[in-house]
């Protein structure tokens, strides 16, 4: 169960990526981008809630803090991606989403939206764990080859 879900949980990454700049795109162009800014916020809080899970039962989250001690955990690169910059990003960054669209929402302005998806789109795309990030990274699509 564990394996299928961070498959499920890698997978939303892409859904959360592909709206989160179709979003963009629509919000620059000044097109209606509520349905995307829907897909997106709900995606992006459906992984959340598996990434907790994987935070809080998994090996490299919580268990991994527990089993080394914050000390060692913040002295290491790779034990503090996955104890600490992971989850803090992602967590900042998918706030940021729903604070988009909840005043996209409320305003109907794309500007109102717009800061918000560009900064919640970098701090995801530094805090993904990349193929060719050292000691962290993951497969493009796990699960698949």
């Amino acid at each position: 169960m564990d394996t299928g879900l961070l498959h499920l949980h890698n997978l939303l990454r892409w859904v959360i990526l592909l709206t989160l700049l179709l979003s963009i795109y629509k919000l620059v162009a000044k097109q209606d981008a509520l349905k995307t800014s829907k897909i997106l916020l709900i995606s992006s809080h459906t992984t959340l809630l598996l990434g907790l899970y994987q935070y809080f039962t998994g090996s490299v989250g919580l268990q991994l803090i527990k089993a080394v001690g914050m000390a060692a955990a913040m002295k290491d690169a790779a034990t503090r991606f996955w104890a600490v910059e992971h989850i803090s990003s992602m967590i900042l960054a998918i706030a940021l989403i729903t604070f988009g669209h909840i005043r996209y929402k409320k305003s109907g302005k794309p500007s109102s939206a717009l800061v918000f998806y560009i900064i919640a789109l970098l701090l995801i795309l530094l805090a993904m764990p990349w193929p060719f990030k050292a000691g962290v990274g993951r497969p493009w699509f796990p699960g698949l080859g």
